[in-house]
């Protein structure tokens, strides 16, 4: 690979999600990968071991999963924006790390390539059977930002959002992909560098001596510093006080672990991201995400053939759950129709909003392949009856 090709390769290309999500990391600014080889997600790897170098940045095969969610936990407090990309297994290796991540507030960025589970499961073929796990995952409370890309193109402009929202509220950040999705190729158009918006990390305005790392601004996100910078930090994923310090008593982890909610909660409203069309006057309203949104799509155009008022509604964020809308549009549609390459997890989330005031139908798969339209049909069917 060309020396010459900078950390955004401008142009149209025709390539893989998986290679798409690498290229909109390198646009962000990612310089730290550490990762560990695992279908479906092997190609996002590859191409940051490819190009990486080209852009001063550091590539590094850990000897698992759980290493990987630590370097990059430790590349962001060296300065570096910083990803891993996972499947699975993999993804419930990182788990304990997450909650890490969470607690000492690092930004970082893990891609998951979802396939089918449990254990190993299907290595090469689809399925969404970590949605609920990327929000309960890790232990204890806290919130998390969960994107859902439904194309290659997606994978690009949402790997960049994703760097952009780890950054601006000091959290890791998920891509939510799955195998489809990642092994699909298409059309990507990254635009000129100029043309892209990227958030830089939020540093501190404070002198050494008087900075402390968890003293937060009044959106609740503290500023951040490197280690090595002539800063004093002390970093814990024990309950610890603003200094960083660990203070394992009740009254620090009441002031501690809802800022750490809080500040997700407060800004969902600017968080929050979905699709939608032809919801205002439906009788019901199909609910999906990644590459199940795609054949729900078809579904709703087929429905609307038929004569039928069926709203379209598409997750690009799932975490925070866009929870006000779907409550919104309760009130107004019979039923909700949700289908999911698994036996059920956001379809919970839906009917939770809905209240009983709408029915919701899941339209569920046990993974290895994408829904027939036609059973998205019939889940139409039994929301109207």
């Amino acid at each position: 690979m060309s020396k010459a090709r900078g950390a955004v390769l401008t142009g149209q290309h025709f390539m893989n999600g998986d290679t798409a999500a690498a290229e909109g990391a390198l646009a962000a600014g990612c310089t730290f990968f550490g990762g560990y080889p695992i279908t479906p997600a092997t190609e996002v790897a590859e191409r940051m071991s490819e190009r990486l170098p080209d852009v001063g940045g550091i590539y590094i095969q850990m000897e698992d999963e759980i290493a990987s969610m630590g370097a990059i936990l430790g590349a962001a407090w060296g300065g570096r924006k910083s990803m891993t990309s996972t499947s699975g297994p993999g993804f419930s290796l990182m788990m304990e790390n997450i909650g890490l991540g969470v607690m000492t507030e690092t930004p970082c960025v893990i891609v998951n390539v979802q396939r089918g589970g449990p254990s190993t499961g299907l290595p090469t073929l689809v399925g969404q059977q970590d949605m609920m796990q990327a929000r309960w995952g890790s232990h204890g409370d806290y919130e998390i930002i969960a994107l859902c890309p439904n194309s290659p193109q997606e994978c690009f402009d949402l790997t960049i959002e994703a760097f952009n929202l780890s950054e601006r509220y000091r959290v890791p950040v998920f891509v939510m992909t799955d195998e489809v999705v990642g092994h699909m190729t298409e059309k990507v158009t990254i635009p000129s560098p100029d043309k892209l918006k990227i958030v830089p990390r939020r540093i501190t305005k404070e002198k050494p001596g008087n900075y402390m790392p968890y003293v937060p601004e009044k959106d609740l996100v503290p500023a951040m510093v490197a280690a090595g910078n002539g800063y004093r930090i002390h970093i814990t994923g024990l309950t610890h006080d603003e200094r960083g310090y660990p203070a394992v008593v009740a009254p620090v982890q009441a002031k501690t672990v809802p800022r750490l909610i809080e500040k997700i909660r407060q800004n969902a409203g600017d968080i929050v991201r979905f699709e939608e069309d032809g919801v205002e006057d439906a009788e019901v309203v199909i609910v999906s995400y990644g590459i199940t949104s795609r054949v729900a799509l078809m579904a709703t155009e087929m429905a609307r053939e038929k004569g039928v008022k069926v709203g379209f509604f598409r997750l690009i964020v799932a975490w925070p759950f866009p929870e006000a809308r779907i409550r919104e549009l309760a009130g107004k549609v019979k039923g909700f129709v949700v289908p999911e390459i698994n036996l059920g997890q956001m379809v919970y989330e839906v009917e939770r909003c809905a209240a009983g005031k709408a029915k919701t139908v899941l339209v569920p798969h046990a993974g290895g392949a994408v829904h027939d339209p036609a059973a998205i049909l019939s889940g139409i069917e039994e929301a109207l009856r």
